[in-house]
């Protein structure tokens, strides 16, 4: 199975995990896919901005490639990195989305305005997808952080072009 991931130090980690291995990657790979109705430059900031909350160098590392793979701005980046979720760099929606996600990752419920400012930008179904998005990296960053994992080169478009083409069993 892992010859046919890309070569992350993530991957081998997470095969350690025997039998949650395989279905977390095809999880993990359907959060990737082309089919979620969640925007991926919005997965991307989300992803980024859990990564930023839970000091996840790795996740951040490898998301800033793949966020650029799928359009997500080096003044996105930079203002992410700052803590800057009110920079010009992110639309209205996007500010939304960023606040939502970082409320749901730091306390057990989202303010009401929080979750009304993210229900005016995003169908349910995107704000679920959201909110799984946010748990499972939430827990990789974890993994990471608690287990020290070494760093790997960003991939980028190749963990995304393995996700896409092997059934969802490519991703970080």
């Amino acid at each position: 199975m892992l010859e046919r991931l890309p070569p992350l130090n993530i991957f081998r980690m997470l095969a350690h995990a025997e039998s949650a291995f395989r279905p977390y990657l095809r999880f993990g790979g359907a959060l990737l896919a082309d089919d979620l109705q969640l925007d991926p430059v919005a997965r991307e900031l989300a992803i980024l901005q859990v990564a930023r909350l839970y000091e996840a160098e790795y996740e951040w590392i490898q998301h800033v490639a793949v966020g650029k793979a799928v359009g997500v701005s080096d003044e996105q980046i930079a203002a992410l990195e700052r803590g800057d979720l009110a920079a010009d760099a992110f639309d209205d929606a996007q500010r939304a989305l960023l606040r939502f996600a970082t409320a749901a990752m730091r306390a057990p419920r989202p303010s009401d305005e929080d979750l009304a400012a993210v229900r005016e930008h995003y169908s349910p179904r995107e704000i679920v997808e959201l909110l799984l998005v946010c748990g499972a990296y939430a827990m990789l960053a974890r993994i990471m952080t608690s287990l020290d994992l070494d760093l790997d080169t960003a991939l980028g478009a190749e963990v995304l072009e393995r996700a896409r083409g092997s059934g969802g069993e490519g991703r970080s």
